[in-house]
């Protein structure tokens, strides 16, 4: 009997918690739909340009990170055999 009035209490906390999020959930709700409206014309979400954030390279960059790769592979090379290899 004392495991029944154990699950019966938690059900009823687990109800309890329902109805505080539930009402929580109504609020926010109402916020999300106050907050949503745009002034007559104004669109409702900024679209982002094609390519925002990408970032170009430019020649002396990629010179720059291409020749670090070769040193980097070099001496990846000469830990490898022990010798180094031949420049190209």
């Amino acid at each position: 009997m004392g495991v029944l009035v154990q699950v019966s209490r938690i059900i009823a906390e687990i109800d309890a918690q329902i109805a505080k999020l539930q009402q929580a959930r109504e609020l926010l709700a109402g916020v999300e739909s106050v907050a949503v409206k745009t002034a007559p014309g104004k669109s409702q979400s900024k679209k982002p340009t094609p390519n925002a954030g990408k970032r170009k390279l430019t020649p002396e960059g990629r010179k720059r990170i291409a020749e670090a790769m070769k040193r980097r592979w070099e001496e990846h090379r000469k830990k490898k055999t022990g010798k180094p290899s031949s420049a190209r």
